[in-house]
Order: structure tokens, then sequence, then C-alpha cells
């Protein structure tokens, strides 16, 4: 009986080590270092595999399939918040403006007016749409698509002002578009967002990974535009021996424009290997983490969205007019020109504010949602994309239909676009934001449109698209 009792005692503790047993191979898995346990993935990391190029079960989804009209002008119309529904009710300006355009060509003033203010509901219409077409896709892909939409306008307002030109009267004032549109977005569009992001809260912090790709990589474009104007300037004050015909140093300015914007395009081509393959997964993790601490993002699960097809269809029908507007815009600039505004004015100032309405619309949101990342990207994205995009094709498309397109700014134009690189550079720097700090750069964004406004007008522009005749007042 002792021995019974002790062989079902041996047993019931063989039958307990056994259970401990199993229950320490579950529980005892080695602790998650401290890479596993980081918030955010990092470029060591696996990228994950995508089931797809459109993603489901987001906010992007509509719940509908096809083109159903009333629905899509109403969604269209309500938009995503409501500054940007209160742009949709400038859209009967749009067709008042190719009427116009048609029936009084000889109204200048009202012609350039018009089809001003109708790039605004147009370009919101395509800001909008791709946006909801980017919430259908990966957070980088979506975030660059929208950024490319938007540059489109821009890329479109070159382009005819290229066209345009006769005896390089219209590159002062693309020269200076393409500063101003990174002045834009540096200090008005991000000086707004982080003001209005700070007044609702004491402040707001944003990822490095944003931050410092960004204002390193817009560092780096700005010395690369600032060498052609260096050059020239230095060669052509007299303060150096070196002996150099005018001609020579027109010619030699040129050719250096033209391999620094196909130095800068390889750049750019870089810089979306880094965003879309290598280094995605940073970037992912940290938009996706905006996007579900949103503020408002019951609201936005909440909403009537496009689908797939409408998106296209509302960014087609956006393209016509933006295109049409901006057309019609070019043609009127050397008369609003002749009539005072200095060229320079209305590069740096007149034509960004237009060009970026939508993507300053969205940003501005975004900031005041507290998706401060996604902001940043909607400031910084675009300013990069110009600085190494926009600029070098600018150029390259002048270098075709030979015009002297080059990147030979205006020496006064340059250094405030360099100087505002480094100011919001070193902003970014702490990784956190406030309504000060947004406040300031919108303040020097002023200062440098009412300099501009007296900035005498640039004449007899030659080869490097610098003066060779002097200024006029």
């Amino acid at each position: 009986m002792v021995a019974s009792a002790r062989s079902s005692l041996h047993t019931e503790q063989n039958r307990i080590n056994v259970g401990d047993a199993g229950r320490i191979s579950k529980h005892s898995e080695p602790a998650p270092t401290s890479q596993s346990q980081a918030i955010l993935p990092t470029h060591h990391e696996k990228p994950i595999r995508r089931p797809g190029m459109f993603r489901v079960n987001t906010a992007g989804e509509s719940g509908r399939t096809g083109f159903h009209p009333l629905h899509f002008v109403t969604v269209c119309f309500r938009s995503t918040c409501t500054l940007s529904m209160l742009v949709s009710v400038l859209w009967p300006v749009v067709p008042a403006a190719i009427a116009i355009y048609f029936a009084r060509p000889n109204l200048h003033v009202w012609i350039f007016a018009l089809n001003y203010i109708a790039m605004v509901p147009s370009a919101n219409l395509l800001g909008f749409a791709g946006g909801e077409l980017a919430k259908k896709l990966p957070k980088v892909w979506g975030v660059l698509l929208e950024t490319t939409l938007s540059s489109v306008v821009e890329i479109v307002l070159f382009i005819v002002l290229i066209h345009k030109d006769k005896e390089g009267n219209l590159i002062p004032v693309i020269q200076a578009a393409i500063l101003g549109s990174i002045l834009a977005n540096l200090l008005l569009c991000l000086g707004l967002c982080f003001f209005f992001g700070g007044l609702k809260r004491h402040e707001q912090s944003f990822h490095e990974a944003v931050s410092e790709v960004g204002s390193g990589l817009l560092l780096v474009a700005g010395f690369g535009l600032l060498i052609p104007s260096a050059f020239y300037a230095a060669l052509s004050s007299g303060s150096t021996k070196a002996i150099i015909s005018p001609q020579d140093l027109e010619r030699s300015t040129l050719v250096i424009s033209r391999s620094t914007s196909v130095i800068l395009l390889v750049a750019f081509i870089m810089f979306l290997f880094y965003n879309l393959h290598s280094h995605h997964s940073i970037f992912d993790e940290v938009l996706k983490r905006d996007e579900h601490t949103a503020e408002d993002r019951d609201e936005e699960l909440q909403r009537a969205k496009l689908t797939l097809c409408e998106c296209f269809v509302a960014i087609a029908i956006s393209l016509t007019f933006v295109c049409m507007s901006a057309v019609f815009l070019v043609e009127e600039i050397e008369h609003i020109v002749e009539r005072g505004v200095s060229d320079n004015f209305m590069g740096l100032i007149l034509v960004p504010l237009v060009e970026k309405a939508a993507e300053h619309l969205t940003a501005i949101d975004e900031a005041w949602d507290n998706q401060i990342n996604f902001a940043l990207f909607h400031c910084l994205g675009p300013s990069i994309q110009t600085a190494l995009l926009n600029a070098p094709l600018a150029v390259i498309v002048g270098w075709g239909l030979d015009k002297n397109m080059g990147l030979n700014f205006e020496i006064f134009m340059i250094v405030l676009v360099v100087l505002s690189i480094l100011v919001v550079g070193n902003f970014l720097r702490d990784g956190k934001s406030n309504y000060l700090e947004g406040g300031l750069c919108v303040l020097v964004y002023v200062i440098i449109a009412v300099t501009t406004w007296y900035y005498p007008k640039v004449e007899g522009h030659s080869a490097g698209g610098h003066s060779t005749g002097g200024h006029a007042e």
C-alpha cells in the first residue's frame, strides 16, 4: 500500500514537472531587445510584404464603387475641412475667367486677376482629389503622390513661361518663382502650420526622420542652387584677378547651371529611393502613428469619400482647369509687369502663393488636427521637389527649347533662400514646435515680401539669366 502511494505520488510529481516545463517553455522566451521595443522600425528590419498597391480597411475607403455624379459633387464641395470648403465657393470664378479671356482679350488686368483667383479652387480640388487617392495608397507613396500633383501646377507654369519667353524677358519671373516656391513652403506654410498647430496645445513633437532628412536635403539643394550665382557674382564684380570676358562668363555660368541641374536630378532620384525603398518602413510607421492619433480621426472615418474612379475624374477635371488658368495667367504677366509690378515680386510672391494654395491648406489642416508629421511632409516635400526636380526640369526644358534658362539667380534672392533654410533647420533641430516659432517664420516672410516689392526691375537678361544692362528703377 505504501509502495502504491509512493508510485502515485511519483506519477503526480512527474505530471506537475511536465506542466511546469510546458509553462516555462511558453513564458521563458528571451526578453525583447531594445530594437524590438522601439516605437518605430529601423532600416535594418526586413520590409513588410504588402498584399497589394492599394490599402484596405483604412480611412480612405468610400464603401462605394464606380462614379456617382451627385455624390461626387457633394463630397468635393465639402472637402476635408471648413477652410477648404470655403475655397470651393470660388468655383463660379473659373468659368468667368475662361470666358473673359476669349470675350475681352484686351482687359489684361481683369484676365490676370480672375485667372489668379480661379487657380485657387482648381488647385484646391486637385489637392483634395490627390489626398483622397493618397489615402488608398501606402503612406509614403500617398504623400509623395500629393506632393507631385501639387507640383504639376508649378511645372506647367514654368514650361508655359519658358515657351512664352522672348529674349529673356520672362527668365527673371521663372527664377524668382523657383525661389519663391521654396520660401512660401518653408516660411509661410510651415510657419502657419506651427502657429495654428500651437494654438490648441503647448507644443507639438515631430519625428527626426522627417525633419532631419528634409532640412539636410534642403541645405544641400540650396547650396547647389547657390553655386552658379556665386560663380557669376564673384567673376563679374571685378574683385578677383581672374581674366574672363563677359561672353565667356555667361557661357560658363550657363554650362554650370545645366550641369548642376543634372546632378540635382540625381539627388532627387536618391531621395525617392530613400523614401520609397530602403527606409520606407520608418516613414510608414511615423505617418501611420500620426493618422491613428489624429484628433479628428473619428470624423474622418465617418466622412463621405470619393471612390477610386471619382478620384481620377476629379484629378482630370482639376488639372484641366489648372492648366488653362496657368496659360491664361502667364500670358498676362508681361502686361502686369509693364504696369509697375516688379517681376521679382511677381515671381517670388504672387505666383508661388497661388500655385501652392492647395498644399498650404492641406498642411495647415493637418497641423490643426495634430498630424504634424504629415504637415511637415507637405511643407518640406514640395520644397525639396522644387529644388531637386522642378528647377532642374525648367533648366533642361529651356535647354531643349534653346532658351537661356539657367540657375544664375539674383544674389539677393538666393541668399534669402539659403538663410531661410538655415532658420527653419534651426527650428526643426529640437523636434518640437510652438506658435511662437510659427509666427516668427510668417513675419520673416512678410518682411521678404515688402522688400521684394521695392526691388528694382531686372532688364537685359543674358545667357546666364542675369542682368547685363544693370537695374532699372
